[in-house]
């Protein structure tokens, strides 16, 4: 072949090349545009009238949650003061020292348990004072770091020592004629430690310091003063323990020496006088 011949060639196919790009550019692209404006076209809007926003006042907030806030403490803030423990005695009693109000619970309970509900740091203020009062009579014959009598009749066994609380409760109302739960109330208070002995080891010697105790400490000393001594008392005799906690509660309540609670503190208390 020619050198004329292949140059006329190629320059036919791209002639060919260029009218038929100008022809796919001249048809018209009618079914595409169709397609798209079924696509867009939708129903007419009706427009209606926009209703005027109403301006909130200021005040109208806080009123409003005020009356949420008012109703949520109803809510939480029922009254249980109707209700007795045991289904005998009221609890609604003033504790007079005010070193020990906030660490006396005189809630409204028809038995005295919390099953472990309480673990704060300061679970036992929130604790009925029957309740820990309960709690102590599990451990009566242990003192000073031994167990000297044996306190197995109430060990694990919650509904023994509630029902000789229960009788205990029932003997000092007959025989003061008062609230049993006013009269352990007023016992804590005469029978609780104001000042105690602290020993520490100061060179080769035992030193012993006077302190101040705290007030949780000094209802639980107290009621496990009462819980031991009735428990003493009762050991190999016929007197039963629920008299000789009756017996305990009204002479502590009256502040008397024959109370093993009251010969305690102060005995504690004139160690103490002692080593200021």
């Amino acid at each position: 072949m020619n050198m004329d011949e292949t140059i006329t060639q190629e320059e036919m196919k791209k002639d060919t090349e260029e009218i038929k790009i100008e022809e796919l550019k001249k048809k018209p692209k009618t079914a595409k545009k169709t397609t798209a404006k079924k696509a867009k076209t939708k129903e007419p809007k009706i427009m209606t009238e926009k209703k005027p926003r109403k301006e909130k006042k200021e005040g109208e907030k806080t009123t409003k949650t005020k009356k949420d806030k008012e109703k949520r403490d109803k809510s939480e803030k029922t009254d249980f003061s109707h209700i007795k423990i045991f289904g005998r005695w009221d609890s609604n009693i003033s504790v007079e020292n005010p070193g020990l109000r906030n660490y006396i619970s005189l809630e409204a309970r028809f038995l005295p348990r919390s099953a472990g509900i309480h673990r704060s740091r300061f679970h036992k203020s929130k604790m009925h004072i029957t309740e820990r009062l309960a709690l102590h009579f599990f451990v009566t014959g242990h003192s000073g770091k031994k167990h000297r009598l044996t306190s197995g009749r109430f060990g694990g066994n919650f509904n023994n020592v509630m029902k000789i609380i229960e009788k205990a409760f029932s003997i000092i109302e007959e025989k003061e004629k008062k609230n049993p739960v006013e009269v352990l109330v007023r016992a804590i208070e005469n029978a609780a430690l104001r000042e105690e002995i602290i020993s520490y080891q100061m060179g080769s010697i035992m030193a012993r310091e006077s302190v101040i105790t705290a007030p949780q400490r000094r209802v639980d000393r107290t009621l496990r003063f009462f819980a031991q001594g009735s428990y003493k008392k009762s050991f190999g005799k016929k007197k039963s323990v629920s008299e000789c906690l009756a017996d305990e509660l009204i002479a502590a309540s009256k502040n008397s020496s024959d109370s093993y609670g009251i010969k305690e503190k102060e005995r504690i208390e004139n160690e103490a006088s002692g080593a200021r």
